[in-house]
């Protein structure tokens, strides 16, 4: 029984969005969720350095939108694992056509939707029910003086959020973001 991953590119080039191929049974499903070699067929890079988790007590919480200057950039995959996220990326690459465009997407623990973050992109979530759970794969291990960030607030951004969402929890950290200027950035 072959199984392949489904990846699809977002309208933000290097970003994708991973769909599983489920097999079904009697039992449930079976269904891989990374494969190096898939990964690598569509230029994603596949090292993993670091997996974290969040755990979000609140509908209506709110974190991100993060990233790591260089030279700690990171490449990360996101899966909702409990509950659901309203998930958004941000394009930093100052020479991409779509420079300071966003992408969002629904990641539920029924969907079991993944996104692939490329390095030089800002991530950001807002959760949709109580107990929502997030696992992370990142490149890179986490650097504090590399960490940065975009409020999901700032004008210099058109953060397309479905207006049903609603943010009612946000950290300290998050909400102080200066706006993004992408001079100091």
């Amino acid at each position: 029984m072959e199984f392949e991953l489904i990846i699809k590119e977002t309208e933000l080039k290097g970003a994708y969005v991973i769909d599983l191929e489920k097999k079904e049974d009697l039992r449930g499903f079976f269904a891989r969720f990374f494969c190096e070699r898939e990964f690598e067929q569509y230029g994603l890079e596949p090292h993993i350095a670091q997996m974290s988790m969040a755990l979000n007590l609140k509908k209506g919480t709110f974190r991100g939108i993060h990233f790591q200057r260089p030279p700690q950039q990171e490449n990360k995959i996101v899966r909702c694992t409990r509950g659901a996220v309203y998930d958004v990326i941000i394009d930093l690459r100052k020479n991409s056509a779509t420079y300071r465009q966003s992408f969002g997407v629904e990641l539920t623990a029924d969907n079991y939707r993944m996104i692939y973050i490329p390095k030089d992109f800002g991530h950001g979530y807002v959760t949709l029910e109580d107990d929502t759970e997030l696992m992370y794969s990142m490149s890179q291990c986490y650097t504090p003086g590399a960490e940065d960030g975009i409020r999901f607030n700032d004008p210099g951004f058109l953060i397309k959020w479905p207006a049903d969402i609603s943010i009612k929890i946000v950290s300290e950290k998050d909400k102080s973001w200066p706006d993004y200027c992408h001079d100091t950035h």
